[in-house]
């Protein structure tokens, strides 16, 4: 005991002092608890910048308040890795029931969505109370018809059925497309009641000319539902964003050199860009301040780590993962030994889950052991996703973590104009910061592999 007090107390007199990296790990955690400054990152992104559409004039302002906020901080290699996506860009969008109960609706356009005449359209409107109602449905059915998939996702601490009810969002436009149908509404996919639609990307089939579609509130969903009830509803709808060409993204990365440049880095990170309708503060302002805030810590509070730190704030995530594609592609696998992505908001991390080789869990089960001060509870999943721009590095082998958060109320937010500064906790991501300092430097110290075999060689 008395071996381990001085030793706590050398390493938080400074970096330069060698200590086991248990000891140090136990420093930088008990350091962010005390105030790690994420908070004053994600208020400076959120009131400079505000919504950072992917692809946009903002989203490219925000690369540049991230360069300098990351040179200023003392990141070593800082630099923009660009790449070219198309950009969608939202226009006017409105909804009204026409008729003796004539009123109008929230709704927005999602992401990719294709366009209405400039006047609207009218046309009846078709319920299908799941996704597998609409897959039910004949061909050609929908004809002229607006479809509405009023497929119900449910809370959840995990936030585990934004991906069991997303179809409705992501393929369900498209199909609903193939059956005819002139446009699509869709039960917002999201929790919260606060009359705000939720957007978000859907996809299209290749070949496939894109229809208005749009996210309905969830109280206007329960409207249109009790309208339904009582007889037929047609609606005019409006619809006018646009495909506005091709223009550069990119991603931002930032460096804590290590002692070994072959042992592979230890990335960490969130993504840059936003949805338009609030300023990206949960989604993902709060990603961003946590792991530059723990990459901060481990460079100015510990010993210079065997691999190198890096921090990449991805750009272009939400209208598909273009960033991360980009990353992976200039990436290869050997030259990264773990990853995880801090994308869910600010929440309390509950959980440390892992995607490793199997002589890499010992080391997993160090790292919980550390993070068991924070209230964090172990896990032996080892099936953990590290986060959406990290899965086409764990898509080629690459070892990745996940540092599972309280997202009970995530999804009240989540795209919405509800995702503003006002939503953070300054103490919880204090948290968050302290478990991704822990958990990166043992990382980054350690001669573990982590590695898997690439997702083409799994069953």
């Amino acid at each position: 005991m008395i071996r381990h007090t001085c030793l706590l107390a050398l390493v938080l007199a400074g970096p330069a002092v060698a200590a086991d990296p248990d000891t140090v790990a136990a420093s930088l955690r008990d350091r962010a608890m005390a105030g790690s400054g994420a908070y004053a990152l994600v208020e400076s992104l959120t009131t400079e910048i505000g919504p950072r559409l992917a692809g946009t004039p903002d989203e490219a302002r925000a690369r540049i308040w991230a360069v300098a906020k990351l040179k200023a901080l003392g990141f070593k290699n800082v630099r923009v890795e660009p790449f070219d996506m198309p950009v969608w860009v939202r226009g006017i969008e409105t909804a009204a029931v026409l008729g003796a109960n004539a009123q109008p609706l929230a709704v927005t356009a999602l992401g990719r969505s294709g366009a209405t005449p400039a006047n609207g359209l009218e046309a009846d409107v078709v319920r299908f109370a799941t996704y597998a109602d609409l897959e039910a449905a004949p061909a050609g059915s929908l004809a002229g018809k607006i479809a509405f998939i009023d497929h119900k996702m449910l809370r959840t601490m995990d936030g585990s059925s934004y991906g069991a009810f997303g179809a409705a969002r992501r393929s369900g436009p498209s199909l609903a497309a193939s059956k005819g149908a002139a446009a699509v509404l869709i039960r917002s996919l999201g929790t919260g009641y606060h009359r705000h639609p939720h957007t978000g990307g859907t996809n299209w089939a290749a070949g496939q000319t894109p229809i208005a579609a749009a996210a309905l509130s969830l109280n206007d969903s329960d409207q249109l539902n009790r309208l339904l009830a009582k007889g037929p509803v047609r609606l005019r709808l409006v619809l006018t964003p646009r495909l506005a060409g091709t223009a550069q993204s990119g991603n931002v990365v930032g460096e804590v050199v290590g002692t070994d440049p072959g042992a592979g880095a230890v990335v960490i990170g969130g993504h840059l860009d936003s949805w338009d309708h609030g300023t990206g503060a949960v989604d993902d302002g709060a990603g961003v301040a946590i792991t530059v805030a723990a990459a901060k810590l481990i460079m100015d509070h510990a010993p210079k780590p065997r691999r190198t730190v890096r921090v990449v704030l991805w750009g272009a995530e939400e209208p598909g993962l273009y960033g991360a594609a980009a990353y992976a592609a200039a990436n290869p696998p050997g030259s990264i030994a773990l990853a995880a992505e801090s994308d869910f908001g600010g929440g309390r991390v509950t959980t440390l889950k892992s995607r490793v080789a199997p002589e890499a869990l010992p080391l997993v089960k160090r790292m919980q052991a550390l993070l068991a001060p924070l209230g964090i509870t172990p896990s032996s999943d080892n099936s953990a996703s590290g986060g959406p721009d990290v899965g086409p590095l764990a898509a080629k082998g690459v070892g990745t973590l996940t540092l599972q958060q309280d997202g009970t109320d995530y999804f009240d937010l989540h795209h919405t104009p509800d995702d503003t500064l006002d939503k953070i906790d300054a103490k919880l991501l204090d948290q968050n910061v302290a478990a991704y300092a822990v958990t990166t430097w043992i990382a980054a110290t350690s001669n573990v592999s982590f590695a898997r075999a690439a997702a083409a060689t799994q069953p």
